[in-house]
């Protein structure tokens, strides 16, 4: 049976300077290709070029929250995918009532000829749609692909921001998006395979980070423990810690005992299916 595989195209915090913003994609067991998050600006499509995937392969994006280093990649890959093809269908967007009401202002604000947006998708002024979305109420299954399902839960960030818990063919994969430490993120990662969680910074400084609502390094990895998760993979990585993983790392393994990698930009990571 096909492997899960993560590409991890930006692994950055917000005012990092030396990553790409969040955006993961996940090539599931049954040929389902999922974007997690699209990062800002162009950096899907350039990241993405990089390791040969296209904006036109990106169909389906689950969306954590509305903030602009997870969403403001939207409408450059929407618009590279029209410019490839003037009548590829609406690239589909999953995500909570409060994330896609400000997608559709963005779409308003930057896209030319966008005349309305409405609760199904945002369109042009010849009435094509360009973009389609979905609200997701957290713990609904939506399917995605033959053999795969996804779900949302409640993250501890901003309203409305959810994390996503992916299962294909039988095998889960969860990302907390961003996140204070929160026992919904456990109880979600019940079991599964692989837990991709946000780690700020150390834990020296996990205050500053809960006060941006994010976690530190170990805070990820008490989830993991709790949980019982198979494998833990940190991102979401701040400036202090760009060039050197190490210490978060270590924080880490205070907590958990399983095996603990930092994603970098282009890391790629397989989870085998039964």
């Amino acid at each position: 049976m096909p492997d899960i595989t993560i590409t991890f195209l930006g692994t950055g915090a917000g005012n990092c300077i030396y990553r790409a913003h969040t955006a993961i994609v996940v090539d599931c067991a049954d040929g389902t290709r999922l974007l997690l998050d699209s990062s800002s600006g162009n950096s899907v499509m350039r990241q993405g070029a990089a390791v040969g995937m296209l904006a036109s392969q990106f169909n389906q994006v689950l969306l954590t929250h509305h903030h602009g280093d997870h969403m403001g990649g939207i409408p450059f890959i929407s618009g590279q995918r029209r410019r490839v093809d003037a009548n590829a269908a609406p690239l589909r967007v999953f995500s909570t009532s409060e994330a896609l009401d400000r997608l559709g202002k963005v779409c308003l604000a930057t896209q030319l000829n966008v005349p309305s947006v409405d609760e199904e998708g945002a369109y042009f002024a010849d009435g094509s749609q360009f973009l389609g979305w979905t609200a997701v109420d957290n713990g609904k299954w939506i399917t995605l692909g033959p053999n795969t399902l996804a779900s949302t839960f409640p993250a501890d960030h901003i309203p409305g921001a959810v994390g996503w818990k992916i299962e294909s063919n039988g095998v889960s994969v969860v990302f907390s998006g961003d996140t204070r430490f929160s026992p919904s993120v456990a109880e979600a990662s019940q079991g599964a395979r692989l837990l991709i969680h946000e780690a700020f910074c150390t834990d020296k400084d996990q205050k500053l980070a809960n006060s941006r609502g994010h976690s530190s390094a170990g805070e990820a990895a008490r989830v993991a423990a709790q949980a019982g998760v198979a494998e833990l993979v940190i991102t979401h990585i701040d400036s202090p810690f760009s060039a050197d993983t190490q210490p978060l790392i270590d924080d880490a393994r205070l907590h958990y005992p399983g095996p603990i990698s930092a994603a970098n930009d282009l890391t790629v990571v397989t989870v085998a299916t039964p």
